[in-house]
């Protein structure tokens, strides 16, 4: 029985550039990249509770400013940079599941960007519901207020109660998401099919939804939902299963069903206005921990 010297092993990617996917932008720091990261990585460190980290950090085409910020922020125990000279994300997403399915630190690892913030002390709720939930094979700190009004997410639901939270079964996330090393390396062939595809489509096309709704199974064998989607137009619902009955037809005809959960209210939020994890008063969250960081900056 293999004896891990961490409670969590992390690929966490930082880009210099502010995402405007979906067509917005951050809630806060909109035009300064590197104070997200930092508000960022700060919450992060502090709603561990206690895990014992180690943190690999992907650092594509990023000024030397990042590298100063991550050490002040974390330190260099338990810390490794990785530097990329402007690569695509793909690249990256790659390098990060090879570094999580082969390291022998921890059995629960953690894929995150560098555009999530975190509540104080309560990601290791997330640790500690995939180590107590066998059947849990993916947990995402980030719920999606799509999660209730989309006709995508529209369907019942797994539901449990655990750390004073409701945790519900869902189709999809982000790529910033916790599972098991294990449960990695069995799914190592749908990655690297993925992974293909999306290099012949130029890093082009919905990626996160089709490689969800494989592994998942949900709406894949659901004609009337594929026809309905592509007469509204609802092209990235629709192509997302097309896409993932092109790359993973293996997956979703053979393999075993993995189910994938998110929590009620979140621990976390993607930093994208108007799409945070309801139920939360962010603004207060952010302004909160922004307090905390700025007596620290003032003293190196």
């Amino acid at each position: 029985m293999n004896q891990f010297n961490y409670d969590l092993a992390v690929a966490y990617r930082i880009y210099p550039k502010v995402s405007t996917s979906c067509g917005s932008h951050p809630p806060i720091f909109r035009e300064d990249k590197l104070k997200l990261s930092e508000l960022c990585l700060t919450s992060f460190k502090n709603s561990l509770g206690g895990l014992r980290v180690k943190l690999w950090v992907t650092l594509n085409a990023c000024p030397v400013e990042y590298e100063e910020m991550i050490r002040r922020v974390w330190g260099s125990e338990d810390l490794i940079l990785l530097r990329f000279p402007g690569v695509s994300m793909s690249v990256t997403l790659g390098e990060a599941a090879r570094i999580l399915r082969e390291q022998n630190d921890a059995e629960i690892v953690y894929f995150s960007d560098d555009d999530y913030f975190y509540l104080p002390g309560q990601f290791r709720l997330a640790v500690d519901f995939l180590k107590q939930n066998p059947d849990a094979d993916f947990v995402a700190p980030y719920e999606s207020s799509d999660f209730y009004t989309a006709d995508l997410h529209n369907m019942r639901f797994e539901k449990k109660e655990y750390g004073g939270k409701e945790w519900i079964s869902c189709i999809s996330t982000t790529h910033t998401f916790l599972t098991r090393r294990s449960v990695l390396i069995e799914i190592r062939r749908l990655y690297l099919d993925m992974f293909r595809s999306w290099w012949c489509r130029g890093n082009k096309g919905p990626f996160d939804l089709a490689f969800w709704m494989a592994l998942t199974k949900k709406r894949v064998f659901n004609p009337v939902k594929f026809i309905q989607w592509s007469l509204t137009r609802r092209w990235f619902w629709a192509g997302s299963i097309l896409i993932a009955w092109n790359d993973c037809w293996r997956q979703i005809l053979f393999s075993r069903r993995y189910t994938l959960w998110s929590p009620h209210p979140a621990i976390g939020t993607h930093m994208m206005a108007g799409l945070e994890s309801p139920g939360i008063d962010w603004q207060k969250e952010f302004q909160r921990q922004i307090g905390s960081i700025e007596p620290e900056a003032r003293k190196n």
